[in-house]
């Protein structure tokens, strides 16, 4: 059993997914060879068990620490702006307030009128029609949730980058 963060977990992830696509190219390059007629075979070495056991160990490594950190996810809860959330809901919620803050952010570039002019073809003129798009909303309404978003999602990042680095959990590997 070993201690580590959520963002030494992380890391440790890619460094392990960087090594089994290490040994899939080894493997990939080298199970295999071509030898033209007439001449001496150059067999480039190539141990079939070795590999694929290395590429389980390093699955099986994987499995264990994303597993260990999503009980830690599940189980562990952080206080933002007042309410109680484990790291999980707070994942779902951030991808929920960015989805939401895009919504608001494009509302809020909006003027308040603005002309739309669509064109029709036919097939001897081409005519336009003009019409006024207008928005149907308080804008300051829309600028103040858009700003209020921002705010959580900040202190919901500083929460979340302080538990990645502070708190530890168990992995068995």
């Amino acid at each position: 059993m070993i201690k580590m963060t959520s963002a030494y977990a992380n890391k440790l992830i890619k460094k392990l997914k960087e090594d089994k696509v290490y040994w899939r190219e080894l493997e990939n390059a080298r199970h295999k060879y071509i030898v033209g007629q007439g001449e001496e075979a150059i067999i480039p070495e190539y141990d079939f068990l070795e590999v694929h056991r290395t590429i389980a160990e390093i699955d099986d490594k994987i499995i264990k620490i994303k597993h260990a950190l999503n009980v830690s996810n599940s189980i562990n809860t952080v206080e933002v702006e007042g309410e109680k959330y484990t790291i999980d809901m707070l994942l779902v919620k951030m991808a929920q307030m960015t989805e939401r803050k895009a919504v608001l952010g494009a509302m809020r570039k909006l003027t308040p009128k603005t002309r739309v002019t669509e064109s029709g073809y036919g097939r001897y003129s081409k005519t336009y029609t003009s019409d006024i798009q207008c928005i149907n909303f308080d804008m300051d309404v829309v600028k103040a949730e858009y700003d209020n978003i921002e705010t959580f999602m900040n202190a919901l990042l500083l929460t979340l980058d302080k538990y990645n680095q502070t708190v530890e959990f168990e992995v068995d590997i």
